[in-house]
């Protein structure tokens, strides 16, 4: 089971110039196994483009299914936020991406409900979540 990151499914479903690709990634992955989405991913893609009707329309069409966090993911999210906290604090480099729970969220639940993650934010999620599988586009 391989989990899908809020970026690629704003790309698939918002028909934007990465959507050829998100589509690729997502087609792949099914085609080796169930691709599912947790309550975060669904939340922020409803959030960013509207039409609850249409991504749940879309996700059924695709075939990608739901698969909400577990308690152990919910702790692991939080301990990785915090340690994210520590390390901007100790770091004399502003960062231009501030990282909210949500990031974390979707990370622990990919890494310990899910055996990868597609994503667009390969750098983070390898970075915190270490021995995640990230697939990605290509560079």
């Amino acid at each position: 089971m391989i989990a899908v990151d809020t970026s690629i499914l704003v790309d698939y479903i918002g028909d934007g110039p990465s959507a050829d690709e998100a589509e690729q990634l997502l087609r792949g992955a099914l085609s080796t196994g169930p691709v599912v989405a947790c309550e975060v991913v669904v939340s922020e893609v409803v959030a960013g483009l509207g039409h609850s009707d249409i991504v749940l329309e879309t996700l059924e069409a695709i075939g990608i299914g739901f698969s909400p966090l577990e308690l152990r993911a919910a702790l692991r999210a939080g301990e990785m936020q915090r340690r994210y906290r520590q390390r901007l604090a100790a770091s004399a480099t502003p960062q231009d991406i501030k990282r909210t729970v949500p990031d974390f969220l979707i990370g622990a639940h990919a890494l310990l409900q899910c055996q990868g993650l597609i994503t667009r934010d390969a750098g983070f999620f390898r970075d915190y979540f270490k021995g995640l599988r990230v697939i990605a586009p290509k560079a």
